[in-house]
């Protein structure tokens, strides 16, 4: 794939900002914004990344901070209906949550639960807490994401959203060189229409798509 082709979309992008050595680009077609594939970390390296991470699945600001989500499928789905927490990381803290609640949820990631049976499953809900900022390819990743639920099933995202108001040069989130693909409100239409969701909302942070 061409550098500048949007890894969600595949239409030419158009640099937007460097910032240490690193190009990022914007999809003028999906809105995207997103990291040059050639600035992009070894699997060892974004390894070593997340292992710096303090994810204390015990903390309660890191509860604090999931809970939109939580709070979300205790009112949308029953205990025995079944969930994947999909990137869950090394503290996969909604899936402590939703555990003490007596409800069923996996967890698979590719570096710390990688069991990719869980791949070849169907789910009444799915979760990616800050995960869809690191996908390399959302365009394989959501098609994967919509082919795991069943019918009237959830996806809940949790992310920063970029928008035009803000200085992308300046913007905290981009700092982090594991994060490599950004979204705005015109991205996740784009994603609902692509992949055939058939419902979207957004609430801040959080994302929700409907089968």
């Amino acid at each position: 794939m061409d550098t500048n082709s949007c890894p969600l979309c595949n239409s030419s992008s158009q640099p937007i900002a460097e910032y240490q050595n690193r190009q990022y680009l914007h999809c003028p077609e999906c809105k995207g914004v997103f990291l040059n594939k050639q600035n992009h970390l070894s699997f060892e390296n974004e390894f070593f990344r997340y292992n710096e991470h303090n994810n204390d699945v015990n903390d309660v600001r890191y509860q604090d901070f999931v809970k939109p989500i939580v709070n979300e499928i205790l009112k949308d789905f029953k205990s025995c209906d079944k969930g994947l927490d999909f990137g869950a990381g090394p503290g996969p803290v909604i899936s402590k949550l939703l555990t003490d609640e007596g409800y069923q949820i996996a967890q698979y990631d590719p570096f710390f639960h990688n069991n990719e049976s869980l791949l070849k499953q169907k789910y009444n809900y799915i979760v990616c807490c800050e995960v869809i900022e690191h996908f390399y390819n959302p365009n394989k990743e959501f098609k994967l994401l919509n082919s795991l639920m069943k019918n009237g099933g959830k996806l809940y995202l949790k992310t920063t959203l970029f928008s035009n108001d803000i200085d992308f040069r300046n913007w905290h989130y981009k700092n982090d060189n594991t994060h490599v693909f950004f979204y705005q409100k015109e991205t996740f239409d784009y994603i609902k229409n692509q992949f055939g969701f058939s419902e979207l909302k957004i609430e801040g942070s959080l994302i929700v798509f409907s089968a």
